[in-house]
């Protein structure tokens, strides 16, 4: 078996993420962490925990950074709604929050169990950075890490040059890409074109009837206007679970290659934008490995299985 913390700002595509990760077979998830983002850290840490009872799962929610280290927090109500969650008005979950910060925590889990847990964040990496601040050495802790952010020196999807979880604290994400940490970047581009879901297999999906495949579809109906209309895609793109495919299955990647990342951290246009030196023209060490395509059919199929 092998064990993931997941870090996210919990709104509808992180949602069914998590809920990709509760079904495989063989990952136990320890801990969710929340992080301000999608969403606020209470309204994030609500969404969690209702995924997490959708999916009859107990797993312990542990409320972290409210705030990025530098940037005021603009949440994505535009994206995923006012609530992260399409506006469903689902219920509140019984299972309450832990009281024991999630960077505390964090640092707890890794420090126990070096080398034994996968991180994988779906946010912004604020919690992360933070941590690594106080404990420099949870970069040699984490096993592997998968980031769910950025974009391959391709367009973003707030603003020209960045993605959203980059963007929303690029200091944090920069601290996080210079740690010596092992990292994976899943940009947000491995979620458009082929990879978005088709009005035939949003059908498909609900015609599993099961809670799971129901509330995914519903959850993100506010994300799939907004992607419709803003992005230009056919279908709905889904970021997160995208980047949680890999890190529960690799060969969902169909290339993937060792380079310098760096986060642009000042001028206005570039701000929170993800430069990867494909080329090697710094002739900088490489501190991450970085997707540039998947398997869509394959990643499909592996949504499908865990919505079932």
């Amino acid at each position: 078996m092998r064990h993931f913390i997941i870090d996210t700002d919990t709104a509808s595509d992180d949602a069914v993420a998590i809920m990709m990760a509760l079904s495989a077979p063989d990952i136990i998830v320890d801990a969710i962490t929340i992080v301000a983002g999608n969403v606020g850290v209470r309204q994030g840490s609500i969404n969690a925990r209702y995924t997490l009872e959708v999916c009859r799962a107990q797993v312990p929610v542990y409320e972290g950074c409210t705030q990025p280290w530098l940037q005021s927090l603009a949440i994505a109500d535009w994206f995923h709604g006012a609530d992260g969650m399409g506006d469903m008005d689902y219920p509140v979950p019984a299972q309450a929050a832990e009281g024991r910060h999630a960077v505390n925590e964090l640092i707890k889990r890794f420090r126990d169990s070096p080398g034994n847990i996968t991180l994988v964040t779906l946010g912004p990496l604020t919690n992360i950075a933070t941590a690594l601040a106080i404990e420099p050495c949870l970069a040699d802790w984490v096993k592997h890490c998968y980031i769910m952010g950025g974009a391959a020196n391709t367009v973003g999807n707030v603003t020209p040059a960045a993605e959203y979880n980059i963007w929303c604290d690029p200091e944090a994400a920069r601290k996080v890409l210079h740690s010596g940490m092992p990292i994976t970047l899943l940009g947000w581009e491995l979620s458009r074109d082929d990879a978005t879901l088709s009005d035939a297999e949003m059908l498909a999906f609900r015609a599993l009837a099961t809670n799971k495949a129901t509330v995914a579809m519903d959850c993100n109906g506010t994300a799939l206007k907004a992607v419709r209309e803003i992005q230009g895609e056919a279908g709905l793109a889904l970021a997160d679970p995208v980047a949680m495919s890999v890190a529960i299955d690799e060969s969902i990647a169909t290339d993937m290659g060792y380079h310098f990342v760096d986060i642009a951290t000042g001028d206005e246009l570039t701000r929170g934008m993800s430069v990867v030196d494909k080329l090697n023209v710094c002739k900088r060490e490489p501190n991450a490995r970085v997707c540039f395509a998947i398997d869509a059919a394959r990643w499909k199929k592996q949504l499908f299985s865990a919505l079932r």
